[in-house]
């Protein structure tokens, strides 16, 4: 009877534990790795002392930004710094001679948010945002919805991730975040 009790209650918790953490990943950069950037993105360029250069500009579906005067620039997977270096390059072999670039992200993609919220879909995403915190934007829980734990899938570059995690973690630009309903 006790050797029974005590494989019980190690599945129950096993179990327990199935739903936080990595639950599954395709090869990427770490959690915390610097911002990449991708589609959906917006930012301002400056190139200083070139106001028909300076602008803002969105990364496209496919990756890229398209500024005056220069081909399109791959944008997609580089941080903001690597993509001043990728300009000022560009630049420096068609226009300019030892031009002086600065990338700012002005807004993030959006992320997405599933499952057991009032109101699914895409929406801005606003820096330091939790999980809650983009519940709340999403109008709340429903009355089936798992409170404590929620997916959040999140592309790393090289690699998608898909996460188990507590609904006080960090949500970054492109998540997508499922509620999951609960049991009882």
């Amino acid at each position: 009877m006790s050797r029974f009790f005590i494989i019980a209650v190690v599945a129950l918790a096993l179990s327990a534990c199935a739903n936080t953490g990595v639950l599954s990943e395709m090869p990427v950069a770490g959690q915390n790795a610097p911002y990449r950037l991708d589609s959906g993105d917006r930012l301002r360029v400056i190139v200083f002392g070139q106001e028909d250069l300076t602008g803002e500009f969105a990364v496209d579906g496919a990756g890229e930004i398209s500024m005056p005067l220069i081909q399109a620039v791959q944008a997609r997977g580089l941080t903001p710094d690597e993509l001043e270096y990728a300009l000022v390059s560009v630049l420096s072999e068609t226009l300019l001679r030892d031009p002086s670039v600065s990338v700012e992200v002005l807004n993030f993609r959006p992320f997405f948010i599933l499952g057991e919220v009032s109101s699914a879909g895409q929406y801005p995403f606003v820096a330091g945002m939790t999980i809650n915190t983009a519940v709340a934007i999403a109008g709340g829980y429903t009355h089936r919805a798992n409170t404590d734990i929620a997916r959040v899938t999140r592309n790393l570059g090289d690699r998608i991730v898909e996460i188990g995690t507590e609904t006080t973690a960090a949500v970054r630009p492109g998540d997508t975040i499922l509620i999951r309903e609960r049991y009882f």
